[in-house]
């Protein structure tokens, strides 16, 4: 059947037919399956109890991957993402864990956060105890020391870099990006600290996530000893956390410097390829800067931010155009993609826009206002705005908007199943959050109370054991579970995949693959929907 399919295919449209062929082609060498995403303490107090609702008998079958956040390693700040080591998180995590993964056949997905580790680090405890004679003396980033030449000390010695170069910096934060540390000799030092921080100087206390200087030799052999460590542990997809900061150079925005930033990708990929590691670097841009052409073009998996977003318009404004033409997008040019609808960060918005390169301005897969709407429709929700800054604090741009899924969609059941309906049809591996499966609701007391910063607390609630009970005896967790178990599980999925022509305000989409079948048909107007699917010959039907 596959051969007549592509004979018929042919003669009717040719260039159609030759893109889903490399399509196939390409994901073939790729993992597929569904992947969950979680915290290791997500769900219950732990994640032995992750562990043990992926042994029930709702989930067999649902999920072939299991992404998990790096509370996994030991860490201080940010949920995770400032390691102090890459051992195990003993209060969180154990051996037997992993195991009973494994017999599970779910592969692991861990983060290897290239661009910064904890000022708890032993690294950088050894350069606060021993000054310029420590041996990490170069494994970080002494602020002052990269801009010496370039710029003029404040009345606080700081160096301020020349507006030229100042203005160039791509800033994640107010202000300069340092943090200032206490040296033996009594001075304090400021540091590279692109990221988050928390300080207390009245009680002497101080977190950070401090940036590696990638030119040390020893930050190199640190991140081979660290994939080592995580191949060891079960990974087979590495995230590439905040990758695009890496390489930083005078006169550069320190966002994905060319030529240097390819540089380190191919360097770390040469790592991961001694392990067998897929690599998905994580980049967040404006889609008019073409980034996630470039490092598609290398043959990376990429992260499909743009499908959050692309989704809560489509489902607000009925309409299929920009979805169905990112969708054509990825088919045409054989990007191999894990999506999402939500994670453990915001929804994106700021990837959707265009972007002015040089004369040219290059379109987003959303106009402006269309991005406005959905960043509006979400804050009517509930949800709560992040944003980028420059180096005096002023406001460049929205960044992306904190609220769960379920939330962000008016928490309609309707509108939640067919948004995972359309993910799970979409190019790619799916990627499910926890919250959303379980129908999580904006938490704004955890928001709250996490103070500054805390904004993405909001989609991080951590589910009792109690409450997983009660999500299993509703419908929009019973349903989701069916939908993600044939996409986990369907012969179709290994195949190709067919955007068919349709009025704006329906989809249809469908996958084949070696005389098996299944297709979506929606409604965006009512959230109806019906999946036709062939398994062992037989031909079934699941409507929504």
């Amino acid at each position: 059947m596959k051969g007549l399919f592509f004979k018929d295919c042919y003669q009717l449209y040719p260039l159609n037919c030759i893109l889903f062929l490399i399509y196939e082609v390409v994901m073939s060498n790729t993992m597929h399956g569904v992947m969950f995403n979680a915290y290791p303490d997500s769900i219950g107090e732990k994640l032995a109890d992750t562990v043990s609702l992926l042994e029930r008998p709702e989930f067999k079958d649902v999920f072939s991957l299991f992404y998990i956040l790096p509370t996994f390693f030991n860490s201080d700040l940010d949920r995770g993402f400032s390691i102090i080591d890459y051992d195990l998180n003993r209060d969180l995590v154990s051996e037997a864990d992993l195991e009973a993964l494994k017999q599970l056949n779910i592969r692991l997905k861990f983060d290897i956060v290239l661009n910064h580790l904890s000022v708890a680090s032993p690294q950088f405890k050894d350069l606060l105890k021993k000054g310029s004679a420590s041996e990490y003396k170069d494994f970080f980033i002494n602020w002052n020391a990269f801009w010496e030449g370039h710029g003029e000390p404040n009345d606080e010695g700081v160096i301020i870099p020349k507006e030229a170069y100042l203005n160039k910096l791509f800033m994640r934060k107010a202000g300069l990006p340092i943090l200032k540390v206490p040296f033996p000799d009594g001075t304090q030092q400021p540091y590279w600290n692109t990221f988050y921080q928390k300080v207390d100087y009245e009680n002497k206390s101080y977190l950070g996530q401090m940036d590696v200087n990638a030119r040390s030799s020893l930050v190199w052999d640190f991140y081979k000893e660290t994939l080592q460590k995580l191949s060891a542990y079960g990974c087979k997809i590495l995230r590439l956390d905040a990758f695009a900061y890496l390489h930083k150079e005078v006169g550069q925005s320190n966002f994905f410097n060319m030529p240097g930033t390819w540089d380190y990708l191919k360097r770390i990929k040469k790592l991961a390829d001694t392990h067998d590691l897929t690599v998905l670097p994580e980049i967040h841009a404006e889609y008019g800067l073409n980034l996630h052409d470039e490092v598609a073009a290398e043959g990376y998996q990429i992260y499909d931010f743009f499908l959050p977003g692309l989704m809560i318009h489509t489902l607000e404004t009925q309409n299929n155009g920009a979805l169905l033409a990112w969708a054509r997008e990825i088919i045409d040019k054989g990007y191999k993609t894990v999506n999402m609808l939500g994670c453990h960060d915001g929804i994106p918005v700021l990837d959707l826009k265009g972007k002015q390169v040089g004369d040219t301005y290059h379109k987003g897969l959303l106009e402006d206002e269309a991005i406005e709407e959905v960043m509006n429709v979400i804050m009517k929700r509930g949800g709560r705005v992040k944003n980028i800054y420059d180096a005096s604090g002023n406001k460049l741009s929205y960044y992306q908007v904190n609220a769960t899924f379920f939330s962000a969609l008016g928490e309609d059941d309707k509108k939640m199943l067919l948004a995972r309906a359309i993910q799970l049809f979409m190019p790619g591996i799916p990627q499910v959050w926890y919250l959303d499966l379980f129908a999580g609701k904006n938490d704004y007391e955890a928001a709250d109370k996490a103070g500054k910063g805390g904004h993405k607390e909001i989609n991080r609630t951590t589910l009792s054991m109690e409450a997983v009970e009660k999500g299993l005896e509703t419908p929009v967790v019973l349903d989701q579970l069916k939908l993600l178990r044939l996409r986990n599980t369907s012969n179709a999925f290994s195949g190709t995949v067919q955007i068919h022509e349709t009025p704006a305000h329906k989809i249809h989409i469908q996958w084949a693959h070696d005389g098996d079948v299944a297709q979506l048909q929606a409604d965006l107007t009512t959230c109806d929907f019906s999946i036709d699917y062939s398994e062992n010959g037989v031909h079934k039907v699941l409507s929504f």
